[in-house]
């Protein structure tokens, strides 16, 4: 990818910080996503000057070094806890840990 996309980091701080590595869920704004039963709608993105709906892919875990990328906090910071719940949800519908 060579743009920035936000992403929603489901590792704990001091794991990221030892490891460089965060683990979570990407982040988009494409409309597709709508029906897509895994991606979750968390809220409103400005892209291209346009609000457009950002969805939360959770059927799509990833990780990767956060230093080498040189990603940074998203300047909302945080989903709230009832939505980051949910996300939980949907991932563990798919991998199952609880």
């Amino acid at each position: 990818m060579r743009d920035v996309h936000p992403f929603v980091v489901l590792s704990p701080r001091v794991f990221n910080g030892r490891t460089s590595l965060v683990i979570g869920l990407p982040m988009t704004t494409a409309e597709y996503n709508a029906d897509n039963p895994f991606a979750l709608a968390v809220g409103a993105a400005k892209k291209s000057g346009m609000e457009k709906t950002s969805y939360v892919l959770c059927h799509q875990p990833k990780s990767f070094d956060w230093r080498v990328r040189g990603a940074k906090a998203h300047p909302v910071n945080r989903l709230s806890d009832a939505l980051f719940a949910e996300v939980c949800v949907l991932l563990n519908q798919i991998i199952q840990l609880a």
